[in-house]
């Protein structure tokens, strides 16, 4: 519950702002108290007398309003809130917070502000991908706003691709994470892998799988949140670098494995990642040309890296988390697989084609310990990564010790 926590939440000019209705309405169910500053462009997405009904507050605006300043000045509006949430966060909006831009009510609240910030970005997969805005992006994760999302998919233009705004669910499960588990982790170290392998066959082509990393992604987030010090070892994805987040970038399974010994000693270890049971034995110095005959690959194994992080010793992280992508009898292959890798836990998911998981935004998860194994409903990679930190938190400081 959010019961008394103050919310200010910036809505700004994009497609997306109508979801913020939605996020209002929940936020309040929830007993949080929300204020709305709304871009000038924001009111041609939603109306102030929409979001002034739901929230059940006055909605701001105008910079240069004299009652306003008087009765709630731009400082005072930064000073009242527990926590400042941008949503949606448009390509220009995210600009001009990177450089300090003041020139409305909203960029001038975010520059006053000594508050918590949170953004989830909307825009066009191109603007997405633009230099300018990847560059933003890393000036604000670099200042400490968490940046949620975005999610791939269909697009209000047409297209489809990265850039479209988390749900509103997403959001809140963020905010909820913020306010309820803060701290709980402080002074842990968490090792997080994340994504695929790539397994070089020869200069241009590589053994891989489906993974996109969203998974893994979002549980080093939800442990950073929750005050572990935090460092991904991801293989190539297409997700941006979590925000307060140690990041190691890397290509094949021996690598990973590599990054991982060099992270240790670490307290929580989750393997997330996808890696690659094979590689080719010998890689080919040259590209390997068509020539009419079938090539031949001889295949070695690659290391166990969940089984090394699991085997006893002075190393050995005290909680240790494996995933299992399995494709049908999930839970009957999950348990044995524990038991092998020497783990403590095994989050089993089902990664069929027909589910969707790879790739997708959703995921639904049995979480397997040494002694039961508890089915989670279908529900957002974010919110699963949420619960699960929360699982991890509470095995360190259990509930009846938390603040």
């Amino acid at each position: 519950m959010l019961q008394h926590k103050r919310i200010l939440l910036i809505i700004s000019g994009g497609i997306a702002a109508y979801k913020c209705l939605e996020l209002i309405r929940r936020l309040r169910g929830q007993g949080a108290a929300v204020r709305c500053v709304l871009t000038k462009s924001a009111t041609e997405f939603v109306t102030p007398l929409s979001v002034a009904a739901l929230s059940g507050d006055k909605v701001y605006g105008d910079l240069f309003s004299l009652t306003d300043e008087h009765e709630m000045g731009h400082i005072q509006l930064s000073r009242d809130a527990d926590l400042l949430v941008v949503v949606p966060a448009t390509a220009n909006i995210l600009a001009r917070m990177a450089q300090g831009i003041a020139d409305d009510l909203a960029t001038t609240v975010l520059l006053a502000t000594d508050k918590k910030v949170m953004a989830a970005p909307s825009m066009n997969v191109r603007m997405w991908e633009h230099a300018a805005t990847v560059s933003n992006l890393g000036l604000l994760r670099h200042r400490g706003i968490e940046i949620l999302g975005p999610d791939s998919g269909d697009m209000a233009c047409g297209e489809f691709g990265e850039g479209r705004m988390v749900e509103p669910t997403d959001i809140l499960a963020a905010i909820q994470a913020h306010f309820t588990d803060e701290g709980r982790l402080n002074g842990l170290r968490a090792l997080i892998t994340s994504g695929p392998t790539h397994e070089p066959v020869d200069p241009v082509r590589y053994i891989a799988n489906r993974s996109s990393g969203k998974q893994g992604h979002a549980i080093a987030s939800a442990l950073a949140r929750l005050g572990a010090h935090t460092t991904l070892v991801t293989g190539p994805t297409r997700q941006n670098d979590p925000s307060g987040v140690e990041v190691v970038h890397i290509e094949t399974a021996r690598e990973m494995l590599a990054a991982c010994e060099k992270a240790l000693p670490a307290d929580i270890a989750v393997c997330a990642a996808a890696v690659s049971d094979w590689r080719v034995a010998q890689e080919a110095d040259q590209k390997i040309k068509k020539d009419g005959a079938t090539p031949s690959l001889s295949l070695t194994e690659n290391p166990d890296i969940l089984r090394t992080l699991s085997q006893p010793g002075n190393d050995r992280p005290r909680l240790v988390v494996g995933f299992a992508a399995e494709t049908g009898d999930v839970i009957e292959k999950a348990m044995p697989k524990r038991a092998n890798k020497g783990c403590d836990w095994i989050v089993a998911n089902d990664v069929s084609p027909e589910t969707g998981t790879f790739g997708g935004d959703t995921n639904q998860v049995h979480l397997i310990t040494k002694t039961e194994c508890e089915s989670w409903p279908k529900m957002s990679k974010q919110e699963v990564a949420t619960l699960l930190a929360r699982r991890i938190a509470d095995q360190f400081h259990p509930p009846a010790a938390a603040e």
